[in-house]
């Protein structure tokens, strides 16, 4: 065949057609002269033009080749000595078992675009010369007819040669000296051989030194079923599409949220979407402290007084800080913004700005200055740690709050601080939160809107702890007054017990006693029917005899669900009455 995939002079009477027209028509032939004994259909693979579909036939021709053994036994001994580390390390299994299996690379390819082969080729006596240099007359005859062979390099080829090769290499250039070896290569797992691999063999053949010391190994992103994204299944992204739709920072969020190194993960609008709600959530945090910033001086350091809430914050926010850095450090990245999302949403803006607002509110102008001054410093802080996940969004609100420095990412990434460590007021402020907790959830079991204030009684060890944090219980559990004491004797009280303390609620507070049983009546009738329904079905000998037993069972357990939860309506009667 031909370089068109037509027949060539050598195949006489076929010679110009297509080859599969050839095919058809020597099919043909042989069953016309009796020489065809059967015709089967196979399944085999055929490569084919991933563009246009058309079938790739094999041809035999002359290529380029690279001798790989030389190049590939110090390459392996510098994964095996330890002078790259392969994270995740089971990794580096895949690149042993290419490297020791490894066979001599075709280095040449018929394409358009790509570096040039080195070869020239003499027209006049038939020499082929590989130099450095273009040559002008051939080393052998001296002839001026010199023609450049027309295949380029492979991309691989070409792109191993990119760690050295754009610092000036072959010159001893200041780039070169200073940026290579470089620290940490961040690429997929699907081109350890394709990249990784002809990098490392490439760089200490050429250099002597490996290019990197780290090479991290993330996952491939795929589709919500798992599936790997391409063309012919439809179901790739536009990622210019999503970023208009969510933004680019809640795309950037959503590809390292949930991820563990060399792990692929799963892409689906709804977590972009998560994404975007967390970026609004720091946008509405950071409009409620420049708002109350506006017609303040408010400096960005922390205030010589601190309220156990501040303390609590300040350390959480040290202490997320260590770890974080930590976490990325050793290419967790998935861990390290949950740590971020949980202290931002949760602590941060849950919590602490909620608690804030006591004292923004409140007539002492020193302690609202202090509360500022502590909710300038935090968020700054923590815009740091979250600027390489979300670039955009964190210097915008950055710019807007008080700062040092040109821009958040030239700025000091934060550290672990010993002076911003408060172990003492981070338990003290876990007692309150935990009865602040306690009281919501038993809140919400009985539907108690919070518009419906309670009188809390807490009775506690540690009264100092409720004291302070009294303001905020009365707040955030939406109490009418709080009363701390070592012990209480109440009749007609809901009782919540936390680590720490004991809560009581006059029942009187938390419910209209008429509605209430009212309510528990209906439903206790309800019950009462559906548990009268399972004995039925008990008691019935040909149901009995013919349901599955998967089905009996299932009765049965209903039976037992539903006299269990007879009995606990009737004891919330009692009590009520």
């Amino acid at each position: 065949m031909d370089e068109n995939g037509d027949i060539n002079e050598n195949g006489g009477k076929y010679a110009g057609m297509p080859g599969l027209e050839a095919r058809k028509k020597i099919v043909e032939e042989l069953k016309e002269q009796g020489f065809l004994v059967a015709v089967e259909p196979i399944k085999h693979n055929v490569g084919s033009c991933y563009r246009c579909g058309t079938v790739v036939e094999p041809k035999i021709s002359k290529q380029w080749f690279v001798k790989m053994k030389p190049l590939a036994e110090p390459a392996i001994e510098q994964v095996k000595n330890g002078e790259i580390k392969f994270v995740p390390e089971r990794f580096e299994k895949t690149y042993d078992h290419w490297m020791e299996n490894i066979k001599d690379w075709c280095i040449s390819r018929q394409l358009w675009w790509g570096h040039r082969i080195p070869a020239w080729y003499c027209e006049d006596c038939g020499e082929t010369i590989v130099s450095r240099e273009a040559p002008h007359s051939c080393t052998k005859c001296g002839s001026k007819k010199l023609r450049q062979d027309e295949d380029t390099l492979d991309t691989w080829f070409s792109s191993a040669l990119w760690p050295f090769s754009t610092l000036g290499w072959p010159d001893n250039t200041e780039e070169l000296k200073y940026f290579y070896p470089t620290n940490t290569l961040v690429t997929g797992y699907d081109i350890i051989f394709f990249w990784v691999a002809r990098m490392i063999f490439s760089g200490v053949e050429y250099t002597g030194q490996a290019p990197f010391n780290t090479v991290f190994f993330h996952g491939l992103v795929r589709d919500a079923q798992g599936r790997k994204m391409s063309k012919s299944l439809g179901n790739g992204i536009d990622p210019l599409e999503i970023i208009d739709k969510y933004g680019a920072d809640a795309l950037r969020f959503t590809l390292v949220t949930g991820i563990s190194p060399g792990n692929d993960m799963r892409f689906s609008d709804e977590k972009v979407e998560s994404s975007r709600n967390f970026a609004n959530k720091i946008w509405n945090a950071s409009r409620f402290i420049l708002m109350n910033i506006d017609g303040h001086d408010v400096k960005n350091e922390l205030p010589a007084d601190l309220a156990v809430e501040d303390k609590w914050i300040i350390d959480s926010f040290n202490h997320v800080t260590k770890e974080i850095t930590d976490n990325l450090e050793h290419f967790e990245l998935g861990i390290a913004v949950q740590k971020l999302y949980d202290f931002l949403w949760d602590e941060f803006c849950d919590w602490y700005i909620e608690i804030a607002k006591i004292r923004l509110n409140s007539e002492d102008e020193k302690a609202a200055q202090n509360v500022r001054q502590v909710l300038v410093w935090v968020m700054t802080g923590t815009l740091k740690l979250l600027h390489p996940f979300m670039p955009y969004i964190t210097e915008e609100i950055w710019q807007t709050l008080p700062h040092e420095g040109e821009a958040i990412l030239v700025s000091k990434w934060p550290v672990f601080e010993d002076a911003h460590d408060f172990p003492q007021a981070a338990v003290e402020m876990r007692r309150i939160m935990d009865v602040v907790r306690a009281v919501r959830n038993r809140r919400s079991e009985m539907n108690v809107p919070p518009s419906r204030k309670t009188h809390l009684y807490i009775a506690a060890a540690a009264q100092e702890t409720f004291q302070d944090g009294a303001a905020i219980i009365k707040r955030l559990a939406y109490a009418s007054e709080v009363e701390i004491a070592a012990d209480f004797q109440l009749d007609g009280v809901a009782t919540i017990v936390t680590a720490d303390a004991k809560v009581y609620i006059p029942m009187s507070d938390l419910v209209d006693k008429k509605a209430e049983l009212e309510r528990l009546s209906k439903e206790l009738e309800s019950a009462e029917k559906q548990y009268v329904n399972t004995q039925e079905k008990l008691n019935n000998e040909k149901f009995m005899s013919k349901a599955p037993a998967n089905v009996v069972d299932g009765v049965k357990q209903n039976a037992v669900r539903l006299s269990e939860h007879i009995a606990l309506i009737q004891s919330s009667i009692e009590a009520l009455k």
